[in-house]
C-alpha cells in the first residue's frame, strides 16, 4: 500500500508552532498581495491545506473558498502510490474563467498539488500554489513559499492523537514527538 517510507529517527524535524502559523500565513498574504494576485477563489487541499486556505482567505479579502479532499499520506513518511481525489469531488465548472489559489501547508513530493493543479488548469483563467513548506524534492514548485525545508514538519494540529472520549487515553506515537 506504501509507496515510500522514512526512518522516524533519522529525520530532522521542522517544529511549527501555532504561533509560527499565524505568522507564516500573514508573511505569506502578504507576499501575495505584493505580487498583485488577487485570486477569485482560494482552492484548500484538506486536512492540512484548510487552515492555510482559511488564512489566506480572510488575509486577502477573498471570500470564495472550496474544498477537495486527496488520500496521499498514509502515516508518517508513508504514502500511497499517488494521491487520490475523494468524493465529493468540486465541480470544475464552478471555476470557469476565475483566478484560483490553491492552497497547502507542504509541498513534499509535490503530487498532491499537481493532481490538484492539473484539475483546475483547463477551466480556470489561472492558478497559482501557496504553501507554508516546500520540499527540494515537489514536483510542483510553487510561486508562494513561507518557507523551504527538506525536513520532515511538525504541524500543530497533527502532532497530537485525535482526541478521544474522557477517561480514554492515548498516547503519542515516537513519531509525532
Amino acid at each position: 500500500m506504501s509507496s515510500s517510507s522514512i526512518s522516524s529517527s533519522s529525520v530532522q524535524r521542522e517544529n511549527l508552532t501555532y504561533e509560527d502559523f499565524g505568522v507564516a500565513v500573514r508573511e505569506l498574504a502578504q507576499t501575495i498581495a505584493d505580487d498583485g494576485y488577487e485570486p477569485d477563489i482560494v482552492l484548500s487541499i484538506a486536512r492540512g491545506g484548510v487552515f492555510v486556505a482559511g488564512g489566506l482567505a480572510y488575509a486577502l479579502d477573498c471570500k470564495n473558498i472550496h474544498l477537495v479532499n486527496i488520500e496521499f499520506y498514509t502515516g508518517v513518511g508513508t504514502t500511497l502510490e499517488m494521491p487520490v481525489m475523494l468524493a465529493p469531488v468540486p465541480n470544475a465548472i464552478d471555476f470557469t474563467d476565475k483566478k484560483v489559489l490553491i492552497a497547502d501547508d507542504v509541498a513534499d513530493t509535490g503530487k498532491t498539488l499537481k493532481l490538484v493543479h492539473d484539475f483546475c488548469l483547463d477551466t480556470v483563467a489561472e492558478v497559482r500554489s501557496a504553501v507554508i513548506y516546500e520540499k527540494s524534492q515537489s514536483l510542483v514548485k510553487c510561486e508562494y513559499v513561507w518557507k523551504r525545508t527538506d525536513d520532515w514538519i511538525n504541524f500543530p494540529w497533527s502532532v497530537l492523537p485525535p482526541v478521544r472520549k474522557s477517561g480514554e487515553r492515548i498516547t503519542p506515537s515516537k513519531e509525532a514527538l
